[in-house]
């Protein structure tokens, strides 16, 4: 019984940090064929349609019995799988690879730490939660806030020295095996579409939450929705890349690369996500964005020479620290929520006694 208990412990953990390190390394290999020619805006596409043809089999044919009991589609659930597809999946993909292709992987996993900043920015604006100052949980979170916006600001506008400098640089071809280094005219406008990458995943976030109050089936709300962000990112992609040269696989390896993305992207890492986040709660996934700081560092420091800058390592920690600070926050703030109604519910056991001694 004992070393069940210690496997759904250490299993889950085990599993989200190899999640984590195959997500970097899906990014360097991106980053590598990007800057090797392939288009973003067409990996987007060949990505996201290889994972929906993918997905709807597997989350469809298998439970054509249980459609009686299934959530009546309605046209107003129809347009919230579409703000899904589109600003889940077009939006938030085009920011990512497009600040990709400008910056390098460091700053897209310092930049993917600002989605709990801006879940709770928008919680703000949408007013579903208040600004208690006095609450501990709260104030938890805007410090975490300040954090990592610092953060963002040091990765975006201080690189610093070398991590590691070599004797030697390395030489630009026209085809390179592994890339990790940035384009430094367009360093800043990259870490912006990434941060608009991650802003686009918290207004994602929020209309997914308040669909699955309405269509309680996460993974097939996913399959809709990539199938719409799908067609979506075809149409866009299909006016930003005219030329029918982009279109075409030259490289073996960009096969495969699409291949991995799809499967780990865009069916393995959603439903460890929702499996993990049914068993362990909500916070639990998030607690391991930060892993990917060290995965980052690590294959920057050990295979990218003349690639990663201090200011990055800083930035991003920084980043980092901020992260798990709003996500303490919201421990804290779901611990008073939850100590508050106790308290509430056992005033309300008490008052029918009190009512009771008044009339004795």
């Amino acid at each position: 019984m004992e070393a069940r208990t210690k496997m759904s412990e250490v299993l889950p953990f085990i599993v989200m940090v190899i999640m984590e390190g195959w997500t970097i390394g899906l990014t360097i290999f991106a980053k590598t064929a990007i800057t090797n020619g392939m288009s973003p805006f067409v990996f987007i596409v060949y990505t996201n349609a290889l994972a929906t043809i993918i997905l709807f089999p597997c989350f469809f044919l298998p439970h054509q019995e249980d459609r009686k009991e299934r959530p009546s589609f309605t046209f107003s659930l129809f347009m919230r799988f579409l703000f899904l597809g589109f600003i889940g999946m077009t939006m938030t993909q085009a920011f990512l690879f497009l600040g990709l292709s400008y910056s390098s992987p460091i700053l897209v996993c310092a930049m993917s730490h600002l989605i709990p900043t801006f879940n709770f920015l928008l919680s703000l604006i949408l007013r579903k939660t208040e600004l208690n100052l006095r609450s501990p949980g709260i104030q938890v979170q805007v410090i975490g806030i300040l954090v990592s916006i610092m953060g963002a600001v040091l990765a975006e506008f201080f690189k610093g020295p070398l991590v590691r400098p070599s004797s030697h640089h390395l030489r630009h071809t026209d085809k390179q095996y592994l890339v990790f280094s940035s384009t430094p005219e367009f360093w800043v406008l990259g870490g912006a579409l990434l941060a608009a990458a991650s802003f686009s995943v918290s207004i994602s976030n929020f209309i997914q939450k308040e669909t699955l109050k309405q269509y309680p089936e996460p993974m097939k709300l996913l399959s809709y929705s990539s199938l719409l962000g799908t067609i979506l990112s075809a149409i866009v992609s299909g006016i930003v890349e005219r030329d029918i040269n982009a279109w075409k696989i030259k490289r073996n390896k960009d096969v495969i690369l699409i291949v991995l993305t799809a499967l780990v992207g865009g069916v393995i890492r959603p439903n460890i996500q929702v499996w993990f986040t049914r068993m362990k709660g909500p916070l639990y996934v998030p607690l391991f964005k930060p892993f990917g700081i060290a995965f980052a560092t690590t294959f920057a420091v050990c295979f990218f020479s003349n690639s990663l800058h201090y200011g990055s390592v800083i930035g991003t920690t920084v980043l980092g620290m901020g992260h798990y600070t709003v996500m303490y926050g919201q421990l804290r703030e779901n611990e008073e929520e939850t100590s508050c109604d106790e308290s509430s519910d056992s005033l309300d056991k008490m008052v029918p006694l009190l009512q009771e001694k008044m009339e004795v």
